[in-house]
């Protein structure tokens, strides 16, 4: 019984230090200005040993140099490949004492080697701080300095998806988003007509059967498709193929998605008001979209 007690209180201090202390990775910015080591953490370090948590500069278990990308006024993405699985937690705020957190989309209850958790709900032009933090399996503690970046000013120019909010459209109908959120949740459907790539739709686990609707502004000429499926890194949630469906029944595709690195286009020519987006193939799990565009002109 003293086992299983020492095991939950060891457990709780490093709950406690993944949640309000933290590590920053050495980012390789693109087109941001970093800044390190704002703060002294000798002192949480010393409380952590001092409860007998081993404590590591996060870039020894660094494979590849971490780099923060897909920029945008309201969110930003910190990639990160680890030489060992860990369990890692990104903390961000406006101030040194941060505030949020967020984990990569693909941690559950394993530790993973490629992370890439998002800083989201960011106001534009606004400095933020950050740092990540973790742990692997045998308990130790990886730690880094503090790094800041400023987000860049948000842009006057209307979108060109006409699947965006901005140009009217409404999502109107999906199968289900993960954990059972509400569309604007972190996981919910209007993620995926965002335009932004730090966001994604997950669904609950609907595999092939995944869908999700969309009302247009106004009825349009669509002259491309655009489809960026989401993935997980164990081998689930990756979509390979999809069909679109018109208001008038009319069913197009299906549209193959070679990989999920990037979104795929596609030519077509048709009028629409309203399209449905279904999974055809898939490696099942919580199937879901990075982004999900349409181009072409608002008909009068």
């Amino acid at each position: 019984m003293m086992k299983f007690t020492n095991f939950f209180k060891a457990f709780g201090i490093l709950l406690a230090a993944l949640v309000f202390i933290g590590l920053a990775l050495s980012v390789a910015a693109q087109d941001v200005d970093v800044t390190t080591d704002i703060e002294d953490e000798e002192g949480v370090i010393e409380l952590l040993e001092s409860s007998g948590i081993q404590v590591f500069p996060l870039e020894d278990i660094t494979e590849s140099a971490p780099v923060l990308r897909n920029i945008t006024p309201t969110s930003a993405q910190l990639e990160f490949i680890s030489t060992i699985p860990v369990g890692c937690l990104l903390v961000y705020g406006e101030t040194p004492e941060f505030g949020n957190a967020s984990q990569s989309p693909d941690m559950s209850s394993a530790a993973i080697t490629d992370h890439y958790p998002a800083m989201i709900g960011l106001e534009p032009e606004t400095t933020y701080y950050y740092r990540m933090q973790g742990t692997d399996v045998n308990g130790n503690f990886y730690t880094s300095p503090v790094y800041s970046f400023t987000t860049p000013a948000e842009s006057d120019e209307e979108t060109a998806n006409l699947l965006s909010a901005q140009r009217g459209a409404e999502v109107i109908a999906f199968s289900s988003n993960f954990g059972d959120q509400p569309i604007d949740g972190r996981w919910g459907a209007n993620n995926a007509f965002d335009d932004d790539p730090n966001t994604a739709w997950s669904s609950n686990g609907d595999g092939n059967d995944a869908f999700v609707t969309v009302r247009l502004g106004q009825r349009s000429q669509i002259n491309e498709l655009a489809f960026w499926t989401r993935t997980m890194s164990n081998d689930t949630a990756q979509i390979f193929s999809f069909m679109v469906t018109t208001n008038d029944g009319t069913a197009y595709g299906p549209f193959e998605l070679p990989d999920p690195d990037q979104p795929y286009t596609f030519a077509v020519d048709f009028e629409a008001e309203t399209l449905r987006f279904d999974v055809v193939d898939s490696n099942g799990g919580n199937t879901g979209a990075v982004d999900i565009a349409a181009y072409g002109e608002a008909l009068e």
